[in-house]
């Protein structure tokens, strides 16, 4: 544990985890040979054992943070419904890669009980290998 304890880094409030980190920007580390997420790692060593079914949500909004007194466990709905990315993207005026969302490139994805997404057709030709 004193490894990874010594890839985090404690304040007065979060506690960063300066180590290796997934593109969503989670802390992840290596435990006993498998990728675990640091936040669920800190927590269960520090808390206990995370209930079956249930996911950390961090009350900072921080997903670097390991600090157990800004993590709970919570149903997958109310993670999402509490998360920063609800709403984001009806706002969002350009794909990830920098193309503009208009009428021309813009396709409307309708799936079964799921909202509808938007998806750059730029993209997507490129994705497809389409001209």
């Amino acid at each position: 544990m004193e490894r990874f304890w010594s890839k985090v880094k404690k304040s007065n409030n979060c506690w960063e985890w300066i180590s290796a980190k997934t593109e969503a920007g989670y802390g992840e580390f290596y435990y006993k040979g498998k990728p675990v997420y640091a936040h669920r790692l800190s927590y269960e060593l520090l808390i206990g054992e995370i209930p079956d079914g249930l996911h950390i949500d961090h009350l900072c909004r921080n997903r670097g943070c390991v600090n157990p007194e800004h993590l709970e466990p919570v149903k997958q709905g109310e993670n999402l419904r509490r998360g920063e990315h609800v709403n984001q993207n009806k706002f969002k005026t350009h794909c990830v890669h920098g193309h503009e969302f208009n009428e021309k490139n813009t396709m409307i994805r309708r799936r079964p009980n799921r909202k509808p997404s938007r998806e750059c057709l730029v993209c997507l030709r490129t994705r497809y290998n389409f001209s």
